[in-house]
């Protein structure tokens, strides 16, 4: 799962924030280094070379095959301490599923708001938690200024295989491509699309059949833990609008989020063979806003899928839809995003 970074100049954060992300952004600029100066010097380990050479690749197909122009980003790298950039803050109210939003000038409003700096990052997430809400940490390996920056490819981006690094490419530069300024269920639907597309597309167009048919067995373990969390979150949102009192809610809430781990370890068994895909996700408590969080990033998914389908798999004239999407008002657009599979697909694309 990919975190966009709240691009940092802010609307209603105050100047505590303001400083560090602005300090935060200003040292990864300074820190790049051109990709071609890099590979053509014989410092540079054959490792980062391959690496580098990969991703050129693949922003290659992005740009010739997916219709995603990078406009000059990812010509630049930047080695960064640890496994992440950024960490990304994410609160709810004891009873509600509905993320606390943050505003920022240039991306709107987000269910999330990042931080540089880990400690910041677990200081800002103490204050909240002291305050009853619900609270998550996500680190997050890559973000997008939505192209007011030339983004650099970063050294977090290449802790896994180049399926991985295709992932994290696509789905940035599905960001820069079309954003709607304070709507992350959309932009991170649209963008998680993509992400999934474009490497099925990717493996396909390179011969990798068996690595496609890996990455499609996550996908569909993905999908059906989605359908899991989707239950669960119907389930707390019934329970929240209940008469119950704040003791029972808080009694049932439990009872409800410890069901999930007994489903999660039932669907394991029945539909994975026992492989523990998502077992990282149930190494912290469990909680409304880890719920609230996974829901932006993988809601709207038959939305753009249907899209894709009308066109008979034209990117440039997908991309041309999403984009009519997005002029719609936000309520229009909420209700198209969440229209079930089975409404809007043909059963036997699903």
């Amino acid at each position: 799962m990919l975190l966009t970074f709240s691009f940092f100049l802010t609307a209603c954060s105050g100047p505590g924030y303001y400083m560090q992300a602005i300090s935060g952004q200003w040292r990864l600029l300074h820190a790049r280094r051109d990709i071609q100066s890099l590979v053509d010097d014989p410092a540079t380990s054959p490792e980062l070379v391959g690496q580098l050479e990969a991703a050129g690749r693949i922003i290659e197909f992005a740009e010739s095959k997916l219709d995603l122009p990078a406009d000059g980003s990812y010509s630049s790298y930047v080695e960064i301490d640890g496994n992440a950039l950024v960490w990304n803050v994410v609160a709810t109210e004891e009873f509600s599923l509905q993320p606390k939003e943050w505003c920022f000038i240039v991306a709107g409003c987000l269910p999330y708001r990042g931080f540089f700096k880990l400690q910041k990052a677990e200081q800002s997430l103490a204050r909240l938690r002291n305050k009853g809400l619900d609270v998550y940490l996500s680190p997050a390996p890559a973000y997008s200024t939505l192209g007011k920056f030339r983004d650099p490819l970063l050294s977090t981006m290449f802790t896994g295989s180049d399926i991985r690094m295709a992932a994290y490419l696509f789905h940035e530069l599905a960001h820069q491509r079309l954003y709607i300024k304070g709507d992350g269920g959309f932009n991170e639907s649209y963008a998680a699309f993509m992400e999934e597309t474009g490497v099925k597309i990717w493996l396909e167009s390179t011969h990798r059949q068996a690595e496609l048919q890996h990455w499609q067995v996550l996908q569909s373990a993905g999908k059906a833990f989605n359908s899991l969390l989707r239950g669960v979150r119907e389930d707390l949102a019934e329970l929240y609008r209940s008469n119950s009192s704040d003791a029972e809610k808080r009694r049932l809430k439990a009872d409800i989020l410890q069901g999930l781990v007994q489903s999660y370890d039932q669907l394991r068994a029945a539909k994975w063979d026992n492989k523990d895909y998502f077992s990282e996700w149930f190494t912290e408590p469990l909680n409304n806003a880890k719920l609230a969080l996974y829901n932006t990033y993988e809601g709207g998914q038959c939305a753009f899928q249907n899209l894709f389908n009308q066109t008979g798999g034209n990117m440039r004239e997908f991309h041309r839809l999403a984009a009519k999407q997005a002029r719609l008002k936000k309520d229009q657009r909420r209700k198209w995003l969440t229209q079930t599979c089975t409404a809007i697909a043909p059963a036997g694309e699903l």
